[in-house]
């Protein structure tokens, strides 16, 4: 019947190094056909450097450069009246964490001619350092929600 259970989050194993649930994710974000190994190498190698860099443990790095890139705004369609409104709301926890990874990882895959390692890092920094892709297309999202403004109060509906 309807309303009985509550969804339950599908669980997944942590990496061995770390034992950090974001780093698991970024590192299945990471892998490519099921090579979790090749992912991990990547992951581990990009952050470390920059981990080496900055000194700062690895686990708080990653939730540095989410905190830092994660989108505070972002419009979603909604039909009100035959016309369809890009209506901004508020960005989900769980959602600003995909959102982060998944531009991390098309700025890094876009960059051709260096090893994947090497253009996860140079991402990372450049987001550590309010640059780059991932941080243009936060401010590309901020910018389209301040310009759909009017259409908020379409969001409780």
């Amino acid at each position: 019947m309807r309303g009985r259970s509550s969804f339950k989050k599908p669980h997944f194993t942590l990496e061995p190094k770390y034992q950090d649930p974001m780093l698991s994710k970024l590192v299945n974000k990471v892998m490519i056909g099921g090579k979790k190994e090749t992912a991990q190498t990547i992951v581990y190698a990009a952050l470390e450097k920059l981990a080496a860099e900055r000194k700062v443990e690895v686990p708080f790095l990653l939730r540095e450069i989410v905190e830092k890139a994660s989108p505070i705004l972002e419009v979603r369609s909604r039909r009100v009246g035959g016309a369809n409104y890009q209506v901004p709301m508020e960005v989900r926890p769980a959602r600003k964490v995909i959102l982060v990874m998944r531009w991390l990882l098309a700025a890094a895959r876009a960059v051709k001619g260096k090893p994947m390692a090497d253009a996860l890092y140079n991402e990372m920094k450049n987001i550590l350092d309010s640059t780059g892709a991932v941080m243009k297309k936060r401010e590309d999202l901020h910018k389209m929600a301040e310009a759909n403004r009017a259409f908020a109060h379409f969001a409780r509906y």
